[in-house]
């Protein structure tokens, strides 16, 4: 499929051919789904912790005698019911992910990006270069350009100019390719992509 490449001035500077294999797949958004949660559960901390009857400090002495008092039997005043006891089934430091098969995280990524493609939403940028690292320049140029919440991503290596000015900016991402994943895109309205980025997906995914 054919899309038009523009500029940072909004000004058409030519054509080129996206790959149907990588741009031109069926929406499945049962898979957009499972990636998503795949890879929010593998950036979780997983750092919670409640402590278990073996972690309570405290007398390890029964409270009161088995039989005769007239009272519920206890054993300890580290169990749950006690002020200052243990908590039964609670939360352990583990980790949250889960494995997902290598090729089904690619073809959640073409998908994420057919998606995007299929709405109208894809935008092949010439090149994210700026001469300054100037945020309220580059925020007038995406302003111009209707870019409200934008993910952009670049070849191999950001242009430090733009990393930099785009910083500051809210709603807007800017990612080198190798970093292009299924969350950032779906979580911006408008993908840009930039040629070397195109031929770097390509490159990556076909």
């Amino acid at each position: 499929m054919k899309t038009n490449v523009i500029s940072l001035d909004n000004k058409a500077v030519g054509e080129i051919e996206l790959a149907d294999e990588v741009f031109g797949v069926a929406v499945r958004t049962d898979l957009l789904h499972r990636m998503v949660s795949y890879q929010l559960s593998k950036r979780r901390a997983g750092t919670h912790k409640t402590k278990g009857i073996s972690e309570i400090s405290g007398t390890t002495k029964k409270p009161f005698a088995q039989k005769g008092g007239g009272r519920a039997r206890q054993g300890s005043l580290r169990s749950p019911q006690f002020r200052g006891g243990a908590t039964i089934f609670g939360p352990v430091v583990r980790s949250h992910a889960f494995d997902m098969p290598k090729k089904v995280r690619s073809l959640a990524l073409r998908t994420a990006l057919s998606a995007k493609a299929a709405e109208g939403k894809l935008i092949v940028l010439d090149q994210a270069k700026l001469s300054a690292p100037k945020t309220k320049d580059l925020a007038t140029r995406l302003k111009a350009l209707g870019w409200g919440s934008v993910l952009v991503i670049d070849g191999p290596a950001l242009d430090d100019n733009f990393a930099l000015a785009s910083r500051n900016i809210p709603f807007v991402d800017v990612l080198p390719s190798v970093g292009a994943n299924v969350y950032d895109i779906l979580r911006r309205d408008t993908l840009v992509l930039t040629k070397d980025a195109v031929a770097a997906l390509e490159a990556r995914l076909k």
